[in-house]
């Protein structure tokens, strides 16, 4: 038989199949056709060995076929009378702003590209709020900032004069934000997404503390869906992708992602060599998620329902989709013969469509129709998550300006004829003489459009995005379950994150807070101690426990429990934070109070997740970071990578973050109790870092006689006085955390074999007197001739006589911070350097923290004094055994 008559009778073969399997399909149904496909492929490979190729990708082509879209629920013409209307005053916004102001940048072909995605979304899918109370949560794309604004000024929600505005809040009247920013618009923005890839996993994790919220009854299942907009691009980011795993295992299906293929990132394409929407499917399919491809707009159903042979879809998942940029740019004879010219079948398909009418065929996310289908397809799913990959243009609608070329990310400016073209494309009313300004405009309030958009939304339940918060302040609490901590222990050694699992244990306990508290720690509750808490309240899982623990016979087993209240995470601190911002801004989102204890190795927060812990500051963020087996010294053999001397360093710049590296029992509870009541009491925005360690040590009892509790929270006060009141030197030692017991030991060998009388400080915040100090500069730089305020620190050390000597666990620029507030000589001693492998007393030595260093160090700076002579000091470093010539730990 020749190739000829062998490729005839192939084709055929394969006709009479797939006639056969319209037939079944026909008559027994999708699910029919499916059963006898999997027996197929059974029998071919049970009885001749035949086993089909792996694909985890479908064909390059709509997941939803046209027979199956539901009816388009609105009208379309006035959809796209809205969305250009939407799409223009988007344009103008960036367009004006760099006509005032040259370079204040802007972005416009993002949103250019994902108009509809977001207009079919705004008419009939974001719920501002339900029967039932609840509501949709939206992440919107941060690029598509200026559309999003765009449309709440045609709503009415946002004035001409912020339009004016955007990028330059400082303006009288005020602005928009570049990017979504709670906390520069907290009546208008939830969440902030523009670093990307935290939208995403912040998305994931929000949906499943819905579902735990619901699961222990804290809040109704009302069926609010979280969308979360992003990009193709956006997609390498190891944020995006690293927990959607979970996202399945917990089958959130009130979870939806939407990817904006536009294939071009800011440089060039997403995959020029690949096609990042099988990538996407192949990825999210084998995690299990429900994929809905958006590929090809209606323009395309015809000539997809003819290619009975399947060679237009083999064609177009052939195309790289660096190569479809090129189509988006060239004409249409390019595109006809460069993609259709490859098989004369192919171009005798087309030969019907001019030149024009194929390079006007629109893609699936450009069309309202295909993109409903998507989302109807992806609110309905249950058992899992969602994602719909759309495919677009970038700059879809500029032109010759940018629209499809590697260029159109920064497209910020359009000359007057640019302008003309997009106007008359999407036809907006605005003169020729009028262009140059690019004005806003925005239709009457009776406008037919004004009213439909309108009348959209409230069906809706509201407009959409709007921050509300919606939890009403919490009740004063009773001080019982904090005032065991004043007492201190007695002589029994106990560490510091001994003493906060105690204190959670009560708090989860109280009959008010209880219920509340969200413990949150990342595969290592045994090594804080918190596996008492197993049995008190349970590790939540969506399912309960569906085995027998191994250690069920012990008191303290594992135990799971469907209204379980730990979110034992997994080994992740970047999972861990967003359940943390997602319980820190619940009493936002869900009007719940919920008060999130994120229990980590303070090593892997601020260094490993710093971009999230910005985030939960800009979104308002409440709670308590927890920073276990905190200090460069305190972590025994552990050595370089989990020894933490900086993150209070780290700490330092976010503004709303309040710092703490308490030393006693009493001030953990202190800083607690006073957590709680400024954040859901006073509803102040604000949250915590608090650093606690494992090293056994007695927690003495609180000072009395002086106001402990005012010092602890501003950040220092007097911890105790030196009993030698005759003697002539005097020096001043300020501790904090880990090294406090170092500097208590240092001062009595300063008293008994040097004749020093020390006091002692303790210092619970750098950042709190360092952010104290500046506030106090700032007034005085601003009101020259009024009393000047003097800062907290220096107010409270002034009648303090000798030098003062600062040592903690962290790096000593984090003292060194206060040194120009404190009034006298001063000196650090800290843990600059990598960590090493060895138990405590061998790092404090090596790191030059221990009570010898600090006595020598205050022994120093009265020699510098001239109270006593070098001779003093140099026989001090031989009697204390330190060795001069060691490394230098900051450097070794």
């Amino acid at each position: 038989m020749s190739p000829t008559e062998t490729d005839g009778l192939d084709v055929l073969e394969t006709r009479e199949w797939v006639d056969s399997l319209d037939y079944v399909l026909d008559k027994g149904g999708p699910e029919r056709a499916g059963r006898l496909l999997q027996q197929l492929a059974l029998h071919a490979r049970r009885e001749a060995g035949v086993n089909l190729p792996f694909t985890a990708t479908t064909p390059y082509q709509n997941t939803i076929p046209s027979i199956q879209q539901p009816p388009f629920p609105g009208s379309q013409e006035m959809e796209r009378r809205i969305k250009s209307l939407v799409r223009w005053n988007a344009l103008a916004m960036v367009v004006r702003a760099n006509k005032i102001q040259e370079g204040i940048g802007g972005h416009i072909s993002t949103f250019a590209s994902a108009a509809t995605l977001y207009e079919v979304a705004f008419n009939h899918f974001f719920r501002a709020q339900t029967e039932t109370g609840d509501r949709d949560i939206v992440y919107f794309q941060g690029h598509a900032a200026p559309g999003i604004y765009s449309r709440a000024f045609l709503e009415g929600r946002l004035s001409n004069e912020k339009l004016q505005n955007f990028r330059r809040e400082l303006k009288a009247g005020g602005g928009l934000s570049s990017y979504p920013h709670p906390w520069l618009m907290p009546d208008f923005w939830e969440f902030p997404t523009v670093s990307m890839g935290l939208g995403p996993i912040q998305a994931i994790y929000h949906a499943r503390f819905i579902k735990y919220l619901e699961n222990r009854g804290l809040k109704q299942s009302t069926g609010g869906k979280v969308w979360a907009f992003l990009g193709d691009g956006e997609m390498d980011e190891p944020e995006s992708l690293g927990s959607i795993t979970l996202a399945s295992r917990e089958k959130l299906d009130n979870l939806i992602f939407v990817v904006n293929c536009n294939l071009q990132r800011l440089d060039g394409p997403v995959r020029g060599n690949g096609k990042i929407i099988q990538e996407l499917e192949a990825i999210f399919r084998g995690a299990g998620w429900n994929v809905i491809k958006c590929i090809w707009g209606s323009d395309w159903d015809k000539l997809i329902h003819d290619d009975r042979d399947g060679l237009l879809v083999k064609r177009l998942g052939e195309i790289s989709d660096g190569q479809y940029q090129k189509y988006f740019v060239e004409s249409g004879a390019y595109f006809r013969q460069n993609l259709f010219g490859s098989d004369p079948r192919l171009l005798k398909m087309v030969e019907h469509l001019s030149d024009d009418q194929l390079a006007k065929l629109r893609l699936g996310g450009h069309d309202p129709i295909k993109v409903h289908a998507a989302f109807r397809a992806a609110s309905d799913h249950t058992g899992a998550p969602s994602i719909v990959l759309a495919k677009t243009i970038k700059g879809y609608g500029l032109g010759e300006a940018g629209e499809g070329k590697n260029i159109t990310h920064q497209q910020k400016k359009l000359n007057e004829d640019e302008l003309r073209i997009f106007r008359s494309r999407f036809g907006i009313p605005i003169p020729d003489d009028e262009l140059h300004n690019a004005p806003f405009y925005r239709p009457a309030d009776e406008s037919p459009e004004i009213k439909y958009m309108k009348a959209r939304r409230e069906q809706l339940g509201g407009y959409m995005p709007q921050r509300k918060v919606r939890a009403t302040p919490m009740k004063p609490f009773p001080d019982s379950n904090f005032e065991e901590f004043n007492k201190g222990t007695d002589g029994r050694e106990v560490s510091t994150t001994m003493v906060f699992v105690r204190l959670l244990a009560k708090l989860l306990r109280d009959p008010e807070l209880g219920k509340f508290i969200v413990p949150i720690v990342p595969d290592e509750a045994r090594t804080f101690g918190m596996e008492a808490l197993f049995r008190q309240v349970g590790i939540y899982s969506s399912v309960g426990q569906n085995y027998e623990p191994v250690d069920m016979d012990t008191l303290l087993y594992y135990k799971e429990a469907k209204n379980g209240q730990i979110l034992e995470e997994g080994i992740t601190e970047a999972g861990s934070m967003c359940s943390l911002i997602a319980a820190g801004c619940a009493y936002a989102n869900h009007g719940i109070n919920t008060i999130p204890f994120f229990i980590y190795y303070s090593m892997f927060g601020f260094q490993r997740i710093g971009d999230l812990i910005w985030a939960a500051a800009d979104m308002r963020c409440r709670g308590f970071l927890v920073g276990g087996t905190a200090g460069r010294t305190t972590l025994a053999g552990e050595g370089l990578q989990h020894q933490d001397g900086h993150s209070h360093v780290l700490a330092l710049p976010v503004p709303n973050l309040l710092a703490y590296d308490p030393a006693f029992a009493y001030e953990i509870a202190i800083i607690i109790q006073d957590g709680i009541k400024r954040m859901y009491i006073d509803q102040e925005s604000i949250f915590y870092y608090l650093t606690v360690g494992n090293e056994p040590l007695a927690m003495p009892a609180m000072p009395e006689g002086i106001d402990v509790r005012d010092g602890v929270l501003k950040g220092l006060y007097r911890f105790n006085t030196s009993k030698k009141t005759e003697a002539k030197l005097r020096a001043q030692l300020l501790g904090s955390g880990a090294i406090m017991f170092e500097v208590l030991k240092a001062q009595q060998i300063l008293e008994e074999k040097y004749g020093v009388a020390a006091d002692v400080w303790s210092v619970t915040s750098y950042k709190e007197l360092y952010r104290d100090a500046n506030d106090c500069e700032r007034w005085n730089l601003l009101h020259p001739a009024e009393a000047p305020k003097v800062p907290y620190v220096t107010r409270m050390l002034k009648d303090a006589s000798g030098p003062f000597i600062a040592a903690s666990d962290y790096m000593k620029i984090l003292p060194e911070s206060l040194s120009k507030w404190i009034p006298g000589q001063f000196l650090s001693l800290g843990t600059d350097g990598f960590g090493r492998s060895e138990n405590r007393v061998a790092l404090r030595d090596f790191f030059e923290v221990d009570a010898k260093h600090i006595v020598l160090a205050t022994l120093s700076a009265l020699a510098r004094d001239k109270k006593i002579g070098t001779d003093v000091v140099s026989r001090a470093v031989q009697e204390l055994g330190i060795n001069p010539d060691k490394a230098n730990p900051a450097i070794s």
